[in-house]
């Protein structure tokens, strides 16, 4: 099986139809993402300004995490059911656009820097914990996770803007009367 006819046969399913014929279920979820992806950034956005030494420095880096991190977790995991749940409705020409490939490898490069994270400056959190700033390993790590995230919300928005099923009409008609129903 082709990697279109496999995307073919996820927009065929039940609940990729019945999505994408509901006049309320796509937004429902588009919303939900974005609710979700909201969870997301402003979690990470807590903890990467605690270890750039920005906001938060009065209490140590191990409790801000303790209090994000289960918000921020969740938060992903509502985004990406619903991400593919969109994903369903419109799999082949999703998969088709740049912006969601971009999208999808900056996902992957935000685990790997959180991977990162956890390797380097996590391991020695009880040597820097109430210092104002992470080591250096904890604030490059805190940079890469803003721009990515930031990243990836732009990317999320242009998706929304250059998928379509329509098709733009093969001829331009002569006239704006031509373009109305009758």
């Amino acid at each position: 099986m082709t990697i279109d006819a496999a995307l073919a046969a996820l927009e065929a399913t039940s609940v990729a139809t019945r999505i994408r014929e509901s006049l309320y279920l796509f937004p429902f979820l588009e919303s939900t993402h974005v609710v979700g992806l909201a969870t997301v950034f402003g979690g990470a956005t807590i903890l990467d300004l605690r270890l750039l030494g920005i906001a938060g420095t009065r209490r140590p880096a191990h409790r801000i995490a303790a209090d994000v991190l289960p918000w921020t977790l969740a938060g992903f995991l509502v985004a990406a059911a619903t991400g593919l749940l969109m994903f369903t409705t419109n799999a082949g020409v999703y998969y088709h656009n740049t912006f969601f490939r971009v999208k999808m490898a900056l996902l992957f490069l935000a685990a790997l820097n959180a991977g990162l994270f956890e390797a380097t400056a996590r391991r020695s959190i009880d040597r820097w914990d109430t210092d104002r700033k992470a080591p250096r390993s904890g604030r490059v790590v805190a940079i890469a996770s803003l721009v990515l995230w930031i990243a990836i919300i732009f990317m999320g928005r242009w998706i929304g803007f250059t998928t379509t099923r329509a098709t733009a009409p093969s001829e331009v008609p002569a006239n704006i009367e031509d373009l109305l129903p009758k």
